[in-house]
């Protein structure tokens, strides 16, 4: 049976709740509090509201990942990126279903948006915001630039998260699902790792050989030209 695809943004239509707050109006039915948070996990020997809203959060940074990625892949001159772009892109929307099965195996709920979520979704959303403000008035090196650091960005965010995880799991009690917290992070951890070092590594390439190029000097360079240079340097 195939796998479902993860709601990567949830709204009303895919059953999403929240907390009301001082400016958050949540509509009636899809409220939640502390309290219901508590009823829903089971007993975790944690502070289960924390946990729930700060799975929420991490689970809301890779939906956002997922648009992310599938944007850039989109905009990027550079078919080297673009693959690059596609697969962690893939790898990431994963991310997202694993952690709608260990929200679910807790007894909470994927669609549940906590504060910190919808925070992170403000912050994520500048983030990917900053790749289009200077479209069309900045040379292509520079459009590429800005979308490999929104990535770095995003990626160094969810390696953090993801050794957060690892540190979490040990401190659930024994039994299926402290197995399958421990295997998700086994699984993920390697891939978050991958993806923070080829962003780093990816952007410090792409300064040196730009910094040392003297076709980068070029203010008229055509966008062929740079790409085909910057295909040379990775190949």
């Amino acid at each position: 049976m195939p796998t479902p695809t993860p709601a990567l943004t949830p709204t009303y239509d895919t059953g999403a709740r929240g907390k009301p707050m001082t400016y958050v109006s949540i509509s009636p039915g899809r409220e939640v509090d502390d309290d219901a948070l508590a009823a829903m996990l089971p007993d975790l020997g944690l502070n289960t509201p924390f946990v729930a809203d700060i799975m929420s959060a991490v689970l809301a940074h890779e939906r956002c990942g997922r648009h992310l990625y599938r944007s850039v892949a989109g905009r990027t001159l550079n078919p080297l990126l673009r693959s690059k772009y596609e697969e962690f892109g893939d790898e990431t929307q994963r991310h997202a279903e694993i952690l709608e099965g260990l929200i679910t195996a807790m007894g909470g709920d994927p669609q549940y948006v906590s504060p910190a979520a919808r925070a992170t979704e403000a912050s994520d959303a500048k983030t990917l915001e900053s790749t289009f403000l200077l479209s069309g008035s900045v040379d292509v090196m520079t459009a590429e630039m800005v979308m490999l650091d929104a990535v770095l960005a995003a990626e160094a965010i969810d390696h953090a998260n993801w050794v957060a995880m690892a540190a979490l799991a040990p401190q659930l009690p024994a039994g299926d699902l402290a197995d399958r917290f421990r295997a998700a992070v086994d699984e993920v951890l390697g891939e978050e790792d991958k993806h923070l070092e080829w962003a780093r590594e990816t952007r410090t390439q792409m300064i040196t050989l730009q910094a040392s190029s003297a076709t980068m000097t070029k203010v008229a360079a055509k966008a062929e030209e740079m790409m085909a240079k910057v295909r040379e340097w990775f190949s």
